[in-house]
C-alpha cells in the first residue's frame, strides 16, 4: 500500500521558495507542497503559483498566503515539514518561527546550497553578501567589465524577483532598456537590472532557473551570479565573493544565511571601508577572518559621486535611498545622504510629513529609517505614492540615490541629482589581481 505523501509549506519571498519547490519538490512524489507563504514584499501574497510551473502534479497550482497568516494555516493545512526559504533576517527571526512551526508539530526544515544549487556548463563567479545593501551589484558589474575585457562573452543571473505574472516571467532576458518597459519592471527590479544594461551587461532572471541558467550558458563564456539580499547562490560557483559591510560589522554573526554565506566565501570583501571608521573595518576583518580562516580578505570602496554637486549646495533637500537597503535591509539611511551632506545641503528635509498614505504605511512599517525616503515602487499605486510624496516635500532639490534614473521614470515636480557609486579597489594585489588569475586559468583551460 502506498503511503501518502509529505505535506509540505514553503515559507518564502517570491525567489528562494519558488527555486527550492523546483529542484526539490515540484517533481518528487514523496512531498506534496499545500501552500506557499510571502512576506517582505508587498503585494505578492494572495496569488497562486501557477500549474503551468508547479507541474502535472499540481493542476491547480498552488496557493500563496501571506506569513502573516502562519498559525491558521498550519491548522488547516497540518503539514510534516515547513521549510525556510527567504534571507535577510536575525537568526533570531528564523528560530521564532521554528518555535510556531515546532509548536503545530511539524518538522522545521532548511535546505541547504548542496540540495538547492544547480550546476552550469561554463564557469560561474557568484556574488553573494551577509547583508542587503552591501554593494553585491557594483561588485557584479566590477567583474563582468573585467571579463569583457578579456573578451568573455559574459552572461548575468541576477536573484529573482518575480513580482507580477509568474508566468510570463518564467524565463526574462533583459539586453536593452525596452526590454525594462516591456516586463513591466518595477522600480525594485530596475535597480537591479538598468545598472547592468547600462554597463552593457545581458541580465537574465524570472522563476525557473534551470531553464534561465541553460539559456545563459548557452549564449556565455562565463556566468555572473549577482545574488539578491544575503542569500547563497542558486548556482553552484567555481568563484564565490561575498560581501561583509564595514558600516554593520558584527551583521555577519547576527543574519541568516548571511553568516553562512561568508562561511562559504573563497574571497571576503570588506565592502565600503572608505566611509567606515578604522576601527569598524578591523572589527569587520577579525570577525571574518575567525568565522573563514580560508579565505582571501580585502577591502574595498564604494566612492559616490554627484552628477550635479553645484545643484546641492545650500539648498534643501530630499533624500531617496535604494529601497531594499532601508526597509528590510535595516539601513537608516545611504550613500546618497551622505553625499548630499558632504555637497553642503542646509537642510536634510524629512519626508514623513509629506508622506502619502501609500509610503506613510512604509515608514510606519520600517520604523528605524532615518530622514529619508526609500524608492518604493512594487507596484502602480506605490509608484504614485512616491511620486505624490515627492511633489509635495518642501524640498528644493532631490537627491536620489537608487541606482536608476528615478527623475525620468518618475516626471517629478523637482530636479533630480543622481548619486552614483562603483566599486574601487582599496588593496594591492586587491580583487582584480583574483580575477586575473581566474581569468588566467579559464583561458587555459580553453586550450
Amino acid at each position: 500500500m502506498n503511503s501518502k505523501p509529505v505535506r509540505v509549506v514553503i515559507l518564502g519571498a517570491a525567489g528562494r521558495d519558488f527555486h527550492n519547490f523546483n529542484v526539490v519538490f515540484r517533481d518528487d512524489p514523496v512531498f506534496e507542497v499545500v501552500a506557499f507563504t510571502a512576506t517582505q514584499i508587498p503585494g505578492i501574497g494572495n496569488r497562486s503559483y501557477p500549474p503551468a510551473l508547479a507541474g502535472s502534479r499540481y493542476p491547480r497550482g498552488i496557493p500563496v498566503v501571506a506569513e502573516a497568516e502562519l498559525d491558521a494555516l498550519l491548522r488547516d493545512t497540518r503539514p510534516s515539514q515547513v521549510v525556510f526559504a527567504y534571507s535577510d533576517v536575525t537568526h533570531a527571526t528564523v528560530m521564532h518561527l521554528a518555535s510556531r512551526v515546532l509548536a503545530a508539530g511539524a518538522d522545521f526544515v532548511l535546505l541547504g546550497p548542496e540540495r538547492t544549487m544547480l550546476h552550469a556548463k561554463v564557469p560561474v563567479i557568484a556574488i553573494s553578501a551577509v547583508r542587503t545593501g552591501c554593494g553585491k551589484s557594483q561588485v557584479a558589474r566590477y567583474v563582468s567589465r573585467l571579463a569583457r575585457g578579456r573578451g568573455l562573452r559574459t552572461a548575468v543571473i541576477r536573484h529573482p524577483m518575480p513580482y507580477g505574472d509568474l508566468v510570463s516571467e518564467r524565463v526574462q532576458q533583459f539586453a536593452v532598456m525596452e526590454d525594462l518597459v516591456r516586463e513591466h519592471c518595477t522600480i525594485e527590479e530596475r535597480e537591479e537590472y538598468e545598472p547592468h544594461i547600462a554597463a552593457g551587461n545581458i541580465v537574465y532572471a524570472g522563476v525557473d532557473y534551470a531553464a534561465i541558467l541553460e539559456r545563459a550558458a548557452a549564449e556565455s563564456d562565463l556566468i555572473v551570479w549577482d545574488g539578491g539580499n544575503n542569500d547563497f547562490p542558486f548556482v553552484r560557483p567555481d568563484l564565490h565573493i561575498v560581501l561583509a559591510d564595514a558600516l554593520r560589522p558584527g551583521h555577519e554573526r547576527k543574519y541568516h544565511p548571511g553568516e553562512a554565506v561568508l562561511r562559504m566565501a573563497d574571497i571576503i570583501v570588506i565592502a565600503k571601508s572608505d566611509a567606515a571608521v578604522p576601527e569598524q573595518v578591523e572589527r569587520a576583518m577579525a570577525s571574518a577572518r575567525e568565522l573563514n580562516p580560508r579565505a582571501a580578505i580585502l577591502r574595498g570602496a564604494s566612492p559616490v559621486t554627484l552628477d550635479q554637486p553645484d545643484a546641492v549646495r545650500g539648498r534643501r533637500v530630499l533624500v531617496i535611498e535604494d529601497g531594499p537597503t532601508i526597509t528590510h535591509g535595516g539601513m537608516p539611511h545611504g550613500a546618497a545622504f551622505a553625499a548630499a551632506l558632504h555637497a553642503g545641503a542646509t537642510v536634510i528635509v524629512d519626508p514623513r510629513p509629506y508622506a502619502d498614505p501609500g509610503i506613510a504605511a512604509v515608514f510606519s512599517d520600517y520604523p528605524h529609517i532615518g530622514p529619508v525616503l526609500p524608492a518604493m515602487g512594487y507596484s502602480p499605486e506605490q509608484v504614485a505614492s512616491l511620486r505624490a510624496t515627492i511633489n509635495a516635500a518642501e524640498a528644493d532639490v532631490v537627491v536620489a540615490g537608487t541606482p536608476i534614473d528615478l527623475g525620468g521614470l518618475l516626471g517629478t515636480s523637482k530636479p533630480v541629482v543622481r548619486a552614483r557609486y562603483e566599486f574601487a579597489e582599496l588593496d594591492t594585489p586587491g580583487l582584480r589581481a583574483r580575477l586575473d588569475a581566474f581569468f588566467d586559468g579559464m583561458q587555459r583551460a580553453e586550450k
